[in-house]
């Protein structure tokens, strides 16, 4: 028989400890990486080492390889991450040289460092890809500048880089390679499907008559569908970069994101009543058609083999389709003569209640099926792109054929660039100060004459963040850190004495911990884990003895102090400061866009003005204004230290701001579908006007108490004496028996919805913004303190 002997208590917290050090790090990511840099820098290092007696080919062999799969890993297919990462081996191998170049001249490699690495940081703008390489790629810059070198030198240093860069790409391929995941793609494809289950639910509901299994089962789903978008939104943000690339497929799949959202809003602010209508049955046809085309979406979406989405054309067609029906349809239920008197007296027009105006009421519902089809055309045709994009051969892609429709990748990155080329821009002030700190470290490294100068702008590197403050915090982190390691690695050093054996064995353990504990204990493990990797490397280079990290201390030390005073002189209000400056951003070019499509719309109603030109200007800033707010709203998500504002706050003022530019996508939409009219409506297009410049004062006044001047104003109430006054001026054209201003008389009421469910985002933004624009006005009063009068 076989004995059970129960697990000691030491050896069962061990376990424990293990286990929950493993709960954090989610998909083993962080110990994957880990792993592989284990097992290839030790023996990249041993192997160079047998093979050559230059010391620099080994050195760059192991940081390349740390570099290479310890700070950067690619997502998506198994051919993109492997593409991506020989073009990260390529870029390194060019910035090496350069690096080389100029590291003999102290002004030379100053000047040069900062360019590099501005260009470097400022690069991911356009592409998560470069985003997630920039510190590999300052690696080997800042490696190759801080170590003097001549043009000889760049063979040996290449070949370690060379050797790093195809070790890295077959352990990505062969050692433990991470399964394919693409959770926003994923998240996003949940969220369509649950959202067409709700649509096919509350079709469902109406058509029934509301029996209690069909209220109970809507409920249900509604609910699903929450948390299907709860769940987008939290991938959406998950990373400190926005999720996209210069690839098509990933630069639609962002936009898919953004219409997902809006759907989800749509539906939300207008909830199935039981209170029926003359246009239900028509308006459930939409609903139901526009439930078919968004869950076959959601499954070619989700699908891993980038299925054909042919099948998805007879599906927009229907929805076209039904769409086309109902905005005929409406009209016929009009009551009204053409001369814009009742057929036949109603009792409620005796009670003084106009014929019109229940007509125009009656038309709610018609105008949410026509904004929730607006998203739901939207959103397949997205994937459309998304799915022939990918469908390309490896030739379509590399000759930079796109599908019809898509953007060029040039002119994508341009615009992405040109958006975050403003003052305000998050990107813009990392980039000048990670630029601006690292030039002044390589400078400071230089002149101080300091043992290894590389290890100041590493220091440097490390601990860069949004705010003085917090790279303060990481400065002591990582000065506390590095102590740590060099009590415990020169401990090591000192007992094993000239034993290179026990090194080796240490080495690869050191350089596991190093990449695992950042993500699953803390930072200063971290950096505790890269200094005795440093000191075991070092010592096998060049056996000195625990004294290295003496230096290392030193060396990181003025690192951190070049970090923090940059900090402070180019950007010290944090990352709360600056996502109250992109709010405000935010809603003044939405809101003015918003103005300039309804401008576009009514002129075209009206045959006495000439159209106004398509708001591609304002479409532009408005873009780019969402994308400074985007980066600034995961600089506060991934900023430490206590949050002043409220997360859901936040969160609602940065759906508001995509609502009311994609609500000017919707009216322009609208409107472009319509021919212009020669018929005067002067009085029509003066209540939009009117209606319009209201609620673009309003978030233009709330936009400016959110960077701490002046307060936000109280909500604007429903004006109903002005919905009177517009139902007066389409009145006639409601009563045109032959059909041909009705239609245009019912966008210019749908134009009127469109306003008015802008107008019902300032009950939801009203708290919020008043807590932001507080917090701004108290960092303003603080900052007047060290300012003259």
């Amino acid at each position: 028989m076989t004995s059970y002997k129960p697990n000691m208590p030491g050896e069962a917290s061990a376990v424990n400890t293990v286990r929950s050090l493993l709960r954090r790090d989610a998909g083993y990511a962080a110990l994957r990486r880990s792993v592989r840099a284990a097992i290839v820098a030790p023996g990249l290092f041993a192997l160079t080492r047998a093979i050559t007696d230059s010391p620099v080919v080994p050195l760059f062999a192991a940081f390349g390889s740390i570099g290479l799969l310890l700070f950067v890993e690619f997502g998506g297919p198994m051919r993109d991450r492997l593409t991506e990462q020989s073009a990260l081996i390529v870029t390194g191998a060019v910035l090496i040289s350069l690096g080389t170049l100029v590291s003999r001249e102290v002004w030379l490699s100053t000047v040069a460092t900062a360019v590099v690495a501005f260009l470097v940081l400022f690069s991911g703008v356009v592409s998560s890809a470069l985003a997630g390489a920039s510190t590999s790629l300052l690696v080997s810059f800042i490696l190759s500048t801080t170590l003097p070198g001549s043009v000889d030198a760049i063979p040996d240093r290449l070949a370690g880089w060379g050797l790093a860069g195809v070790a890295s790409l077959l352990a990505i391929r062969f050692l433990w390679p991470s399964p394919v995941r693409e959770p926003l793609r994923t998240a996003t494809a949940s969220a369509c499907g649950a959202l067409a289950a709700q649509l096919r639910a509350e079709a469902d509901c109406v058509l029934r008559g509301f029996v209690t299994a069909d209220r109970t089962a809507l409920g249900s789903v509604v609910d699903e569908a929450k948390g299907a978008v709860t769940s987008l939104r939290d991938t959406f943000f998950a990373t400190p970069y926005r999720p996209t690339g210069l690839s098509t497929s990933t630069r639609v799949l962002i936009r898919l994101v953004d219409e997902v959202l809006l759907l989800a809003t749509i539906l939300d602010r207008a909830p199935v009543g039981e209170k029926t209508g003359p246009t239900d049955v028509i308006v459930c046809g939409v609903k139901t058609a526009a439930s078919d085309l968004l869950r076959a979406s959601a499954e070619l979406l989700g699908a891993t083999d980038d299925s054909d989405p042919g099948g998805l054309a007879p599906l927009q067609e229907r929805l076209v389709q039904a769409r086309s029906t109902m905005e005929n349809a409406v009209t016929a239920f009009r009551p009204m003569t053409a001369t814009g008197h009742d057929a036949e007296r109603s009792p409620a027009e005796g009670r003084g209640e106009r014929t019109a105006t229940r007509f125009v009421s009656s038309l709610e519902p018609s105008f949410r099926a026509q904004e929730m089809s607006f998203a739901v055309s939207a959103i397949a045709r997205n994937v459309d792109l998304v799915l022939a994009a990918r469908r390309r051969t490896l030739w379509q892609k590399i000759t930079g054929r796109r599908p019809e429709g898509a953007a060029s990748t040039l002119a994508s990155a341009q615009e992405r660039a040109g958006a975050h080329a403003e003052r305000h821009s998050v990107w813009l002030h990392n980039s000048v100060r990670g630029a601006i700190s690292l030039a002044l470290a390589v400078l400071v490294a230089e002149l101080s004459g300091v043992q290894h100068s590389f290890w100041v702008a590493f220091g440097t590197l490390a601990v860069l963040r949004s705010s003085a403050v917090l790279t303060g915090q990481n400065s002591l982190r990582a000065i506390a850190g590095t102590t740590v390691g060099i009590v415990v690695g020169g401990g090591l050093i000192y007992m094993v004495g000239s034993n290179t054996t026990f090194l080796w064995i240490l080495l690869p353990i050191a350089v596991l911990f190093m990449g695992f504990a950042p993500a699953t204990i803390s930072f200063a493990a971290g950096q505790a884990g890269f200094t005795v990797s440093i000191l075991i490397l070092f010592n096998l280079l060049q056996p000195t003895g625990w004294t290295v990290g003496i230096v290392r201390i030193e060396d990181v030390a003025i690192g951190c102090a070049v970090s923090v005073v940059v900090g402070l002189l180019f950007w010290p209000r944090g990352a709360a400061s600056v996502l109250g400056h992109a709010l405000a951003e935010g809603f003044s070019e939405s809101s003015r866009y918003l103005r300039s499509a309804i401008d576009y719309g009514v002129t075209r109603c009206d045959g006495l003005v000439r159209t106004a030109p398509v708001p591609d200007a304002e479409r532009y800033r408005a873009a780019g204004a969402a994308r400074r707010l985007d980066d600034a709203f995961r600089g506060f998500l991934a900023e430490r230290g206590t949050k002043h504002l409220s997360l859901t706050d936040v969160t609602t003022l940065v759906t508001a701001v995509a609502v009311l530019r994609l609500t000017a996508d919707a009216v322009l939409d609208l409107w472009e579908r319509e021919t212009p009219s020669a018929a005067d409506r002067t009085a029509a297009r003066a209540e939009i006007d009117r209606a319009g410049d209201v609620l673009v004062t309003w978030f233009e006044t709330t936009a400016q108490a959110l960077t701490g001047v002046g307060e936000v104003p109280e909500a604007r109430l429903k004006d109903t004496a002005a919905d009177e006054r517009l139902i007066g001026a389409v009145e006639r054209d409601l009563g045109d028996e032959e059909n041909r201003r009705s239609s245009t008389a019912i966008r210019v009421v749908w134009t009127a919805d469109h306003i008015e469910a802008a107008r019902r985002l300032q009950q939801g933004v009203l708290g919020p913004a008043r807590a932001v624009a507080r917090l701004q006005r108290e960092h303003n009063a603080r900052l007047r303190l060290f300012r003259p009068s």
